[in-house]
């Protein structure tokens, strides 16, 4: 399992894809527990990320992937933005100056990107948020050294489903209190998208 250059620009084309195709399902998903944008953001983030880096000549993944965090933090509303901005400049930093990203690297990367989001948005496990989803993805690669990676795909899309059951404690779904309970989380959703994304590229590596 490896990444080079082109499997990454596949992932992000393949992340927006889905992003465009969900926007309505993220935007039900965040008015049940939030204040409605939370597909209108992403979509228009992800295009904008394409937008920005398609006709970019990068030389490393890191290279690009720093273009992706700063374009999701200026162009992603609400606390999205920030949050998957410094997930992916986390992931750009533990990939400084490799050219192929190893197993290990994905490992290191995707745990990095994580400890990011938990900084950022003070929040841990179980809170129902995207780390509930994050979380699990990173364990999984802690866990087997040799990931089929459509394992990543059904761990994080598990992951997202089980927010359902959890009660929020952060962010705006925290407001609802027992009422969060019953709906997933729409930064889960938006996760498991990118991890599901993540799945299909590395299998095409």
């Amino acid at each position: 399992m490896k990444l080079q250059l082109n499997d990454i620009r596949n992932w992000l084309e393949l992340s927006n894809q889905l992003m465009q195709e969900n926007r309505s399902y993220l935007i039900e998903l965040d008015q049940a527990i939030g204040d409605s944008d939370h597909g209108i953001n992403m979509a228009r983030g992800f295009q904008e990320v394409i937008t920005k880096t398609q006709d970019q000549n990068y030389q490393t993944p890191s290279d690009l992937l720093k273009d992706v965090a700063m374009t999701l933090m200026s162009k992603v509303g609400g606390a999205a933005g920030p949050l998957y901005g410094t997930a992916f400049l986390k992931l750009s930093m533990a990939w400084k100056d490799k050219n192929e990203i190893q197993v290990n690297d994905i490992k290191e990367g995707l745990q990095a990107g994580l400890d990011g989001i938990k900084q950022r948005g003070k929040a841990t496990t179980g809170e129902k948020t995207m780390i509930d989803v994050w979380d699990p993805v990173v364990q999984l690669f802690k866990d087997d050294e040799n990931v089929d990676p459509s394992t990543i795909e059904e761990t994080a899309k598990r992951a997202m489903n089980d927010t359902k059951e959890l009660k929020a404690t952060k962010g705006r779904a925290s407001y609802f209190k027992e009422k969060s309970i019953g709906h997933i989380d729409p930064g889960s959703a938006s996760s498991y998208y990118i991890f599901s994304a993540l799945s299909t590229s590395i299998k095409g590596a």
